[in-house]
C-alpha cells in the first residue's frame, strides 16, 4: 500500500490517503509507458507537411530543346525533379492516417494508471484535501502551489463541477488543467507534479469518474 500524503490549502499534512498498487498494475512498466507515450504524440501529429511532384508544379510539359546537336545533357520538361522549380521526386502527402498508431483499449487504461503509478513511487502526486474555490482567482491557486512546494511543470486533475479551480490555474506558466476523466499516461509524463483533490483521485481510482459505460477518454 502507498500511504499519500493529503494536504491543506497551506502544504499542511492533515491527512492521508491508502492506495493499493494493484489497482495501478502493480509495478512501474517502463516499456508500457514508452508505447503508450509514443502512441499520444503520435496521434497529435498535425500531418500538413506537403510537397508538389512534377505533376503538380506549374510549367509547360514542353521538352526544353531537341534530344541532340546542342551540346547540352538530354533533357525533358522544365518540371523534372533535377531542375530548380521543378517538382519533387518523392512528394509528400497530407495523410495523417499513416502516422496514427492504436493500442488495445485495456493497454491504455492500464498505462494511465500506471503513469499514475510512477508519479507516487517518485512523491510527485500532491494531494489536496479540496480544491473548490469559492470564485476564480490566479491568486488563491497559485498560493496553493507554491504551498505544496509547486517548483516546476505541473498537472492539475479537476472534476468537471470544479470549474473555479479551472480558470483559476488557467493563467498559471507551467501549469496545465485537465479532466480526471481524461487523465493520461501522454500528461502525467509530460508534467512534473500531478495537482489533485482527494475526491477526484478516489474518483479516478474506483472507476466512478469515467463514463456510465465505464470508457474513459483514452
Amino acid at each position: 500500500m502507498i500511504e499519500l500524503p493529503v494536504l491543506d490549502n497551506s502544504g499542511k499534512q492533515i491527512d492521508a490517503l491508502s492506495i493499493d498498487e494493484s489497482q495501478l498494475g502493480s509495478e512501474v512498466r517502463p516499456a508500457l509507458l514508452k508505447q503508450a507515450y509514443v502512441m499520444f504524440h503520435a496521434n497529435r501529429r498535425q500531418g500538413s507537411a506537403r510537397t508538389k511532384s512534377r505533376g503538380m508544379v506549374e510549367g509547360s510539359t514542353r521538352k526544353l530543346y531537341r534530344q541532340k546537336g546542342t551540346g547540352n545533357a538530354r533533357a525533358g520538361s522544365v518540371r523534372t525533379p533535377i531542375r530548380s522549380g521543378g517538382g519533387v521526386t518523392f512528394a509528400k502527402d497530407k495523410d495523417t492516417g499513416k502516422w496514427r498508431q492504436r493500442m488495445p483499449r485495456k493497454m491504455r487504461r492500464l498505462a494511465n494508471r500506471n503513469a499514475l503509478l510512477a508519479k507516487l513511487v517518485d512523491g510527485e502526486v500532491k494531494c489536496i484535501d479540496s480544491l473548490d474555490l469559492d470564485a476564480p482567482r490566479t491568486k488563491d491557486m497559485k498560493n496553493i502551489l507554491d504551498a505544496c512546494g509547486i517548483d516546476r511543470t505541473c498537472l492539475v486533475a479537476l472534476s468537471l463541477d470544479q470549474r473555479d479551480a479551472a480558470l483559476s490555474a488557467r493563467n498559471i506558466d507551467h501549469v496545465r488543467t485537465i479532466r480526471i476523466d481524461q487523465l493520461n499516461a501522454f500528461e502525467l509524463l509530460n508534467h512534473r507534479y500531478l495537482v489533485v483533490d482527494k475526491a477526484t483521485l478516489e474518483s479516478f481510482l474506483d472507476g466512478s469518474a469515467f463514463n456510465a459505460d465505464g470508457k474513459d477518454a483514452a
